[in-house]
């Protein structure tokens, strides 16, 4: 029982760290602000309370350096160039993107989930589905053992 509740706290901080990491992207995307800036800006906000302050600060540092090669691998699987996506699922590509590729202990469906959430939360009205579409095929490529046939 407290593995579970403890499980449930993890899961509920990153779910935090990813809402302030779409927030922080999309201002990236804006008004191209250095990470260190975004990562103070954002935890110093009292709706960060409960957030994955580390998480956040990893992935904010690992997508705002890679943002290029994160996008190239991206257009692999994506119908539309990463330069016309709408900020918000741009951001929430990145994050899940990000995920697969370096954070093996996140399993490929929370990724999705998460991605696909926020989407519906933050996203255009169909963006959902362009996301989950986009994560489901980079998932089997990035997670084959994973994801299986």
């Amino acid at each position: 029982m407290a593995r579970e509740n403890e499980a449930r706290v993890i899961a509920r901080a990153r779910r935090g760290a990813r809402k302030l990491l779409v927030q922080a992207l999309y201002q990236l995307q804006i008004n191209s602000t250095p990470w260190q800036d975004l990562y103070h800006q954002y935890t110093a906000d009292p709706e960060a309370a409960g957030a994955d302050a580390d998480y956040f600060r990893e992935l904010l540092k690992r997508i705002a350096g890679s943002r290029e090669e994160l996008d190239a691998t991206l257009a692999l699987y994506s119908d539309i160039l990463p330069e016309r996506l709408d900020p918000i699922e741009h951001g929430i590509l990145w994050v899940a993107l990000t995920e697969l590729s370096d954070r093996p202990d996140v399993p490929f469906r929370v990724s999705i989930s998460e991605a696909v959430e926020l989407a519906k939360r933050f996203g255009a009205t169909d963006g959902h589905k362009f996301v989950n579409g986009v994560l489901d095929r980079a998932a089997s490529a990035l997670r084959p053992d994973e994801r299986g046939p």
